[in-house]
């Protein structure tokens, strides 16, 4: 190598930055202030709370469940759609899975 080469490579580690730790961090001033934009900053507003929207998510699985019931029960299984909702109507389902009826 010659003596320039060696004076270009020494001036770059001379200007290379040490890596931050944690005793640097906290000694050097955050300077955030001037590197923020003159432009607002974008927030994103909800529109619908997430408590709202996990008490819809719920609605919506069961009216699913129902209509699902009822689909089940009244056009596929012949019998009527209102019925797949009366309590007697599980009450002979499980009775049939539990052996108790034939």
């Amino acid at each position: 190598m010659t003596n320039e080469k060696r004076n270009v490579v020494n001036r770059k580690r001379e200007r290379t930055v040490e890596p931050m730790t944690r005793s640097s961090r906290r000694q050097r001033p955050v300077q955030k202030e001037a590197s923020v934009s003159p432009r607002k900053a974008w927030v994103q507003i909800r529109l619908l709370p997430i408590w709202l929207r996990i008490v819809l998510v719920l609605l919506l699985l069961i009216g699913a469940a129902i209509s699902g019931m009822m689909v089940g029960y009244g056009y596929i299984g012949d019998g009527e759609p209102l019925d797949a909702l009366k309590k007697e109507t599980w009450v002979h389902i499980l009775d049939i899975m539990n052996g108790k009826e034939s």
